[in-house]
């Protein structure tokens, strides 16, 4: 038994608690991995089964044959509302959700939402379609925000669980100013190279299954005269049947399965590699000082002029991606080389921001503007060859074979100033808001919101002239920039900032334990009222003594 119980010679304390936290090193890389694989698979499902889903329901024919009195036309228009308008209202609700279910439990419930849309695609009709469009509205900007969150988070864990013996780690107290930045770039970095991989496998579906049922460029854009920045609307006289035949249901319904097994594995990811990002005492604190101040607290986060100055970026962030996925890869890409080049564009592009997200690295050694004022400036020298590049159609030779390399140029260029941007304002809140755990989930929710803003604006301006969208992203991209220099500058200047005060967390007090409580300090005072004046005492008395104490 002495053997067994007493000392271990072979132990080595300090040894196992190295290993201890080690462990629990890895356990964040590997969080941060199953969050950037997860959000990777959801947009993968959701981006190829929605694009599949409009190039079928655009043709004439397929819309007659299999639903000639359901108006999948209208159905359409009403679900890419849902989709569009419903995150304008997603400041007054997502920190809410966050708080009430957690970072982790808002991602897996988000990503069970994405799973539902897919699942309605077996029966599409306007009860099954557009509802579970709109709970896609309102999931984006609480997913968003919760991945953001997520990630800054694991970086803070990260350095916590390397600097395990620092007395401020210990005591859990506030980190210091830039202490965990490294470990920010990093892992905003990695999550966003694994995340821009959704636009690649979102065209698997087109290229191994739909491809092969559409015209070719003599039909779909016999009636298109003009392509470019002449261009109003999105495709002028394309053609309303772009189905050579049309696909088996049998074969939709097995692509539909597919996806929608990827669809479970992405919540599986979630639910069972991702872990918490916050102990558990930390989730009670942050959901106790009350729903009304949970609520106030993101537009009161607006008094802060950092954030009130990136909010241009924030609107350019959301205008930019889904010009590249809609505006440019439609009116450039498909309006010249036909549908048929679509998945190339848009694969090209994805695989473009992947790549060139690893360059946000680069901000470990260099000043943080470096990521955004770069990507800026790529994209301001695009939109200018933008708004003069226009080609008209010659009817006898509809193949123009020999855009095809421009528009890849433009396509991976685009990408690049995607990659500096996504990840350089990602990057960049994490800096501004490094040491402020509590403050991560109102100003992720503040940057998404103001992103789904600008695609409510984008899906808008469907109908404008190219060079009208083309100007108002330019003049976008200017301001930007214009409010960002300001920021610096004032940070550089040191003017103080603004930050709403969070209150302390509000734990109810039962009136059982206030008498505990009570009872407990008068015990303490009764105790050292005793050792005071009983130092020398009879057997007796010390005997009365001993039991008073012991029932106190």
């Amino acid at each position: 038994m002495e053997e067994f119980l007493g000392p271990q010679a072979e132990y080595n304390e300090e040894e196992e608690e190295r290993k201890y936290y080690r462990r629990k090193r890895l356990g964040v890389i590997k969080n941060v991995l199953a969050a950037s694989f997860g959000a990777m698979i959801v947009y993968s499902v959701y981006m190829g089964l929605l694009q599949m889903q409009l190039i079928l329901h655009y043709d004439m024919t397929y819309r007659e044959v299999k639903y000639s009195n359901l108006g999948l036309e209208d159905i359409d228009r009403k679900m890419l509302m849902g989709i569009n308008v419903t995150p304008i209202i997603g400041l007054l609700y997502t920190p809410i959700l966050i708080r009430f279910l957690g970072t982790k439990w808002m991602m897996f419930l988000a990503s069970g939402i994405y799973a539902l849309f897919v699942s309605t695609n077996y029966w599409e009709r306007y009860y099954t379609l557009v509802p579970s469009a709109v709970t896609i509205g309102v999931a984006i900007v609480p997913l968003w925000a919760s991945l953001g969150n997520y990630v800054t988070r694991m970086a803070q864990q990260y350095y916590e669980y390397v600097n395990y013996k620092e007395e401020h780690v210990q005591e859990q107290k506030k980190l210091p100013k830039g202490a965990c930045h490294t470990y920010i770039i990093v892992f905003q970095s990695v999550f966003n190279i694994i995340f821009h991989l959704s636009f690649v496998f979102a065209e698997f579906p087109m290229i191994f299954i739909l491809n092969s049922y559409l015209h070719y460029n003599e039909h779909v854009l016999c009636n298109v005269k003009a392509c470019g920045a002449t261009v109003t609307g999105v495709i002028p006289g394309f053609n309303t049947t772009v189905l050579i035949n049309l696909p088996r249901s049998m074969l939709l319904i097995q692509v539909e399965s597919v996806l929608m097994g990827f669809a479970f594995l992405a919540m599986i990811i979630f639910l069972v590699l991702c872990g918490a990002a916050y102990r558990p005492t930390e989730e009670i604190d942050l959901r106790s000082i009350g729903w009304g101040n949970i609520f106030q607290l993101p537009f009161k986060h607006l008094r802060d002029y950092r954030l009130r100055l990136l909010c241009p970026f924030f609107i350019y962030s959301g205008f930019e991606m889904l010009f590249a996925i809609t505006g440019f890869s439609l009116t450039y890409g498909v309006c010249i080389l036909g549908l048929r080049k679509l998945w190339l564009l848009i694969l090209v592009y994805g695989l473009s921001c992947s790549v060139f997200s690893s360059l946000s690295l680069c901000l470990l050694r260099l000043p943080r503007w470096v990521c955004l004022v770069a990507g800026a400036f790529v994209h301001a020298v695009l939109l200018v060859a933008l708004l003069s590049f226009s080609i008209v159609h010659d009817k006898e030779n509809l193949n123009r074979t020999e855009y095809l390399a421009p528009l890849l140029v433009i396509s991976v260029l685009w990408g690049l100033g995607t990659a500096l941007n996504k990840t350089g304002v990602s990057t960049l809140l994490g800096l501004l808001y490094a040491e402020e755990k509590e403050r991560l989930d109102f100003v992720y929710t503040i940057y998404h919101w103001w992103q789904a803003i600008a695609i409510f604006i984008v899906y808008l301006w469907s109908h404008l002239p190219m060079r009208a969208k083309l100007s108002i992203l330019l003049f976008t991209l200017l301001v930007a920039c214009y409010c960002y220099w300001v920021m610096e500058r004032r940070l550089a200047n040191k003017v103080p900032f603004r930050l709403p005060r969070i209150p302390r967390p509000r734990h109810k007090v039962t009136n059982h334990n206030s008498c505990c409580q009570i009872h407990a300090a008068k015990a303490v005072f009764f105790c050292a009222h005793l050792k005071s004046h009983f130092k020398t005492c009879t057997y007796e008395q010390d005997f009365v003594t001993y039991h008073m104490l012991h029932i106190y």
